[in-house]
């Protein structure tokens, strides 16, 4: 297995691959994971023969999983016989990881036709969700495993599941032969834009109307999640504009962090959301702010496009700002200039008024005090 070390010097780099390439790095790391568990197998039962070698009495010892770990492992090695035993003897077909990753999430991963055609035989859901909102079919798309997207769809997979990239999986489909089959199917549906257009807008529709009726309620807009996220960082995230739109309406700061550090600028930023950017930044996002591992919104944006519409804003906003100052300067100057000539006038007036008075005075021994 992959060590600590080694684990922690890959996550920068894992932000930046393609959805394509992300599932390969999971697959050789499951790879590396289930090499580990045989040798950590073998290894035991190699100890326990040690210990107990001539005592005349067998003991058996075995490292046991909980069932949908077993049932994940046993997909993951294509072992039909042990899937179907495991799904005979009663375990559910939808049993998921810490990760919400199903038997069915792997096997359309790992291209397994008849894993997959068993589990859902014994009742899988097509539609079953990730952590990440990511269905099989997903998962199929994007790997390009075209009989298993054909499988997916004919037992009721939907074309139109949205991740929480925002993402159908015919988004991410690159194989041409899979993106044909996938749309094909849609245009055989009747699936039209205006409807995926829809289905792309429900969660930020829902949101939206969530958020309407507490402002009509008069609750407490700024409101925070346990990691310290606002509404704000979650429509930033997301992209949802009308939402972010309204939340800045209603005074809502768009420089408040989470327990990161993070604003919503370094959401949007994270995730792409090119329009979210510029719609922070126009209401006085600081492209400048930095969470507590000191990454400025900048740092944690990998998409080139939106990384060069930041560097145009950051140019803008440094341009302005300086100009502000060059502007600040220039009245500074010419209110100590309008002080100066005023007390110049002052003192002129005070002298003229003493000379005034002193010749008045007549006095025979008078001096000019100001000469």
């Amino acid at each position: 297995m992959a060590e600590h070390a080694e684990l922690l010097a890959e996550m920068s780099t894992i932000g930046r691959l393609s959805a394509t390439e992300r599932l390969k790095h999971a697959q050789k790391r499951r790879a590396q994971q289930l090499k580990g568990w045989a040798q950590m197998e073998k290894d035991s039962t190699r100890s326990h023969k040690g210990n107990h070698k001539g005592d005349g009495v067998k003991k058996s010892r075995r490292v046991t999983f909980n069932t949908s770990v077993t049932l994940l492992e046993a997909a993951a090695r294509n072992d039909i016989a042990e899937v179907r035993q495991l799904l005979n003897n009663g375990v559910s077909p939808d049993l998921f990881n810490e990760d919400g990753l199903t038997a069915l999430h792997q096997s359309c991963i790992d291209d397994f036709l008849d894993i997959a055609r068993c589990l859902l035989d014994a009742g899988a859901n097509a539609n079953a969700c990730d952590s990440e909102l990511w269905t099989p079919l997903h998962a199929a798309a994007t790997c390009g495993h075209t009989d298993l997207v054909q499988l997916l769809i004919e037992a009721g997979a939907d074309l139109l599941a949205v991740n929480a990239d925002g993402n159908m999986p015919y988004d991410l489909c690159e194989d041409e032969a899979t993106l044909e089959l996938i749309e094909m199917i849609m245009a055989e549906q009747g699936i039209t834009q205006e409807r995926i257009d829809e289905c792309r807008g429900a969660k930020e529709r829902a949101m939206l109307s969530d958020l309407q009726e507490l402002v009509a309620s008069g609750a407490d807009l700024n409101v925070k999640d346990e990691q310290g996220a606002t509404l704000l960082h979650v429509a930033a995230a997301n992209g949802y504009m009308s939402v972010g739109e309204l939340l800045l309406e209603h005074r809502i700061s768009p420089n408040d962090r989470d327990k990161d550090g993070w604003t919503a600028l370094h959401a949007a930023a994270c995730w792409g959301q090119i329009q979210m950017v510029e719609l922070l930044v126009a209401n006085g996002a600081n492209l400048n702010a930095k969470s507590e591992l000191d990454e400025t919104p900048l740092d944690v944006c990998t998409d080139e496009e939106v990384r060069t519409k930041m560097m145009e804003l950051k140019h803008k906003h440094d341009a302005i700002m300086k100009g502000q100052d060059k502007h600040k300067n220039t009245l500074q100057r010419r209110v100590v200039q309008s002080h100066a000539s005023q007390l110049v006038t002052v003192v002129l007036k005070i002298k003229s008024n003493i000379q005034m008075h002193l010749n008045k005075l007549e006095c025979p021994g008078k001096v000019n005090l100001f000469q």
